[in-house]
Parts: structure tokens; sequence; C-alpha cells
């Protein structure tokens, strides 16, 4: 079973590995969301979604479809 963003608990950390759709909003990989960087979950919205995340210092809130498309490591 691959781990994606969505499946962070608050306050966990990760390593972004792979990115597996090519249907990531281009602001996203604007802000940082690229293999290799750090990403952080802040907090959810009820039901989990949006999520909040810190990826590299900078805020920023997805849903969680597309948190479940970005392959990530755990540290």
């Amino acid at each position: 079973m691959k781990v994606t963003i969505a499946n962070l608990k608050k306050g966990q950390r990760a390593l972004i590995k792979e990115i597996t759709s090519d249907t990531i909003p281009l602001k996203l990989l604007e802000m940082g969301c690229l293999p290799g960087n750090e990403v952080q979950l802040l907090q959810t919205a009820p039901f989990q979604c949006p999520m909040y995340l810190t990826i590299n210092g900078s805020h920023l809130a997805i849903r969680k479809e597309i948190a479940s498309q970005i392959e990530i490591e755990i540290i």
C-alpha cells in the first residue's frame, strides 16, 4: 500500500516521494509540492477536506482527492 498525504495525521511530517497524477494543479507545484520537499499536516477541516499543510514553509490547503495522489515517506 502506498502512503500519501491523505494518510498523514495531525502534526506528522513526511518527504514527498512521487506525484502519481498529471492533474495536480500547477499552483501546487509552484508552491513547492515537488519530490524531495518536506510536508507537514497542520489541521484538517470537518470530514477531512480540505487538508491544511505546510510545504517548505508555505501554508496551503488542498482537497483530500488531490492529497491522495501525492506519494510520501513519513519521517
